[in-house]
């Protein structure tokens, strides 16, 4: 399948390369191009929260080489911001005032850290983490930060706990929910993991509103409900809103992200596709419209639109995981539990390993583990096969055993 026009994609993280590098590996000819508003090349996310700061000089994140792009024919335009679409023409405006065509267009826009909304937080020392160069910068700090206040218990203020413990800070984690991570875990699993943060050495305050950030050219301190945390380090990550401006703007639906059918095209407009952290869609594995922040979906779904353009066609419907390492601590998750679901603690063969299994309706829908890789393994592979797992079959047993004997069983048949 050619056009003049070509595809145009918007994004330069884990969805946008997905899309084009499976749009060339599935036969698409014709042009290519992908504006980045950054001026690295396409890069992943997940090391800036874990590993970046150990080596802050010397982080190498990208998804492939410049020579990738040039034997693919991908044009690259990297740190040019798309600022407008027009849908009628189906052309993209840059900040320049350029125009560039487009048959198919992709948005792989992302999402922003949603902003810390108190006084002080415009000080020096107060940083938020979403691109590499603020990992760079958060590395940096930590060369000479002793006092290191996080503000927002979620998966990455607990990966940038851990990683400023082991850089040897004090740390503090300040959270406005009771519980840490009380929207991605499960309460079953959630003190325990409260538990082996502390047993780190990270302190954990729950239940505590962040008032205000003081210091006269650099950051001080902060002000809490409980009191006053001394810092010389803030990190903050309470939540991300997706980049569906330019959508909005353009007249596509839009609500909490942009709204696209299960072949992840637009509702208002097929010609325009929506992938990863800016996606709202429908999933198999949900109830209703989900957008999922995770590496697993942008990469799956920018693939699933690259192959559609280049001429296959089918809904995406890919097992949702995660996954957080939080120092020595893994936390991995399949499926997609619901807030009414029934969850069943097993403990694994040793005291670290534990893991968190949601039924709905008596049937297996999620799992969560805390340092036992092979049940989550497990795990994805009897969701992916959709193979039912009842309340009654996990009695003394693992998610693991069982898949085990079944297999031992259908072999004997």
């Amino acid at each position: 399948m050619t056009s003049d026009a070509g595809v145009v994609v918007i994004g330069g993280g884990q969805a946008a390369f997905s899309a084009v590098s499976t749009l060339r590996a599935s036969g698409y000819d014709g042009p290519v191009t992908v504006f980045a508003a950054e001026p690295h090349l396409p890069y992943q996310r997940p090391p800036l929260s874990k590993k970046a700061h150990t080596d802050p000089d010397g982080v190498r994140v990208q998804l492939a080489p410049e020579s990738f792009y040039r034997e693919r024919d991908i044009a690259l335009r990297l740190g040019e911001d798309v600022v407008a679409l027009d849908t009628a023409a189906r052309t993209v405006v840059t900040a320049s005032g350029a125009r560039l065509p487009y048959a198919h267009l992709v948005l792989a826009t992302g999402a922003r850290n949603r902003p810390l909304p108190v006084p002080g937080a415009e000080l020096d020392g107060v940083h938020a983490l979403r691109s590499l160069d603020d990992a760079l910068a958060i590395g940096r700090a930590l060369t000479t930060a002793r006092e290191v206040v996080v503000v927002g218990g979620g998966f990455i203020g607990l990966e940038l706990a851990q990683v400023a413990r082991a850089r040897g800070a004090r740390v503090t984690v300040v959270e406005l929910a009771d519980r840490l991570l009380s929207r991605a875990v499960s309460p079953q699993l959630q003190e325990q993991l409260r538990e082996r943060h502390e047993r780190s050495g990270v302190r954990v305050l729950t239940g505590t509103a962040v008032h205000a950030i003081e210091g006269t050219d650099r950051v001080r301190q902060v002000v809490t409900d409980r009191g006053t945390l001394p810092a010389g380090l803030v990190v903050y990550g309470i939540g991300a809103v997706p980049r569906d401006e330019l959508a909005r703007d353009a007249g596509l639906a839009v609500d909490d992200g942009v709204v696209v059918d299960e072949w992840l095209r637009s509702v208002s407009d097929p010609r325009i596709s929506a992938v990863g952290d800016c996606a709202r869609h429908p999933h198999p594995h949900a109830e209703g419209l989900v957008r999922l922040e995770s590496v697993q979906n942008a990469t799956d779904q920018g693939a699933s639109v690259g192959r559609r353009i280049a001429g296959t066609s089918t809904p995406y419907g890919s097992l949702p995981w995660f996954w957080s390492d939080q120092g020595d601590i893994k936390l991995q998750i399949v499926g997609l539990r619901s807030p009414s679901d029934e969850v069943l603690l097993v403990p694994g063969d040793s005291p670290e390993r534990l893991a968190a299994h949601a039924f709905r309706d008596g049937r297996l829908v999620a799992v969560e583990t805390l340092n036992w890789p092979a049940e989550h393994l497990a795990a994805r592979r009897l969701l992916e096969r959709r193979t039912p797992v009842h309340v009654d079959d996990l009695a003394g047993t693992t998610l693991g055993a069982l898949a085990r004997a079944r297999r031992a069983a259908e072999v004997r048949t």
